[in-house]
């Protein structure tokens, strides 16, 4: 039993509006990867890198509101 068979061909006004979007606009996907790759894919960080970041980390107090008495 299909859930589905009434509306096979249904597609909703957001699919349109993408499937035009990517029709009138070639290459937008290849831009859209280039801009993900920018904010994602980073080069590893080497291991005297790590232990700078790590030892010059300042340690937060758990409650930054709370007076040192």
């Amino acid at each position: 039993m299909s859930l589905f068979k009434k509306h096979v061909n249904y597609e909703s006004d957001h699919t349109k509006f993408i499937k035009e979007l990517k029709e009138k606009t070639p290459g937008m996907d290849e831009r859209q990867l280039a801009g993900r790759s920018l904010l994602w894919d980073k080069t590893p960080l080497s291991l005297d890198e790590q232990r700078r970041i790590a030892e010059s980390r300042l340690r937060q107090n758990a409650y930054p509101y709370q007076t040192k008495v």
